[in-house]
Order: C-alpha cells, then structure tokens, then sequence
C-alpha cells in the first residue's frame, strides 16, 4: 500500500472507496474530497479474510474511485496485530488487482464508534443481533474514510 504523499494542495477532487476489512464481511464506503463526505455503499462478504474480488470489481466499475483507503487496526499501544498484517496485505492486493494507489488509514475503534452510533439511533435491543454487525461494518468504512478525507489538503483554487 502506498503512503500517503500527497502535494502541497490537491489539484482536482477525488473520489475514493474505502474498507472496513474483516474476515467474515468488508464494510465498504464511498467518499469524495470535495464535500468530505462519505456513505456506506455495501457489505462484501469474506470467506476467512478473502473477499469476493468480482463483488469488489462491480463496486469500483460502479463508483469509479481514484484511490482506495483500508482501514488499519493497529492496537492501542501502537503496535501491530494479526488482524492489522491482513489489512494491509488486503490493500496491497486492491491495489495490484483493481490498479488503483491504495492507502492505509488508522481506523482505532472505529468499530466501536460505528456501534455506539447504531445503537444510539435505534435504542438498545432494536435491531437483530446479525443486522447490528453488518450495519456496524458499514458505518465503520464510512467513519474511517471521513477521518482520511479530514486530512487531506485544500483544494487548489484556480484564478
């Protein structure tokens, strides 16, 4: 996955696609720069960390990204877990398949927030137990890429 390094100013809006990897489901999310917003957009399954590329390949077909952002879940201390390894390697894997720069985002709790968020709208006990995690997964991919396009440079202004 690349780094971040990025000019001074971006030059033109993006779009991108972000992921909230896991190894049963991959929350998915579409954001631009412009407005740096983000939604959730889709929910692709894993089998064991392996996503359903042809799932993902409709995805980018569809919203048309120029970056890819995945979500890295490093441990509190700042150190790197089983879970973080897979992450990156499934960004560079989006990256070499998809041909598109791929970027790593801490995404720390992100998870949690998505839950306290869901569960706050419903009130507790409203929503199927099986529901809650696929709308967390969702909701994760679109807090982590808010956070991403939070630090990106200003547009240049053209004059």
């Amino acid at each position: 996955m690349s780094l971040p390094q990025w000019p001074s100013r971006l030059k033109k809006p993006i779009n991108v696609l972000a992921f909230d990897f896991g190894t049963k489901r991959i929350g998915v999310a579409f954001g631009q720069s412009l407005t740096g917003t983000a939604r959730a957009v889709a929910i692709v399954p894993a089998n064991d960390g392996v996503p359903d590329w042809s799932q993902l390949e409709t995805l980018v077909q569809e919203w048309e990204p120029d970056v890819f952002v995945v979500g890295l879940p490093y441990n509190m201390d700042d150190s790197e877990n089983e879970l973080f390894f897979r992450a990156r390697k499934f960004g560079q894997r989006l990256e070499g398949r998809l041909h598109k720069p791929c970027y790593g985002m801490d995404e720390r709790l992100s998870s949690f927030e998505a839950r306290d968020q869901i569960v706050n709208r419903a009130g507790a006990g409203k929503s199927k137990h099986t529901d809650l995690k696929k709308e967390v997964d969702g909701l994760a991919a679109k807090l982590i890429l808010e956070s991403w396009l939070a630090g990106l440079p200003m547009l240049k202004s053209e004059k």
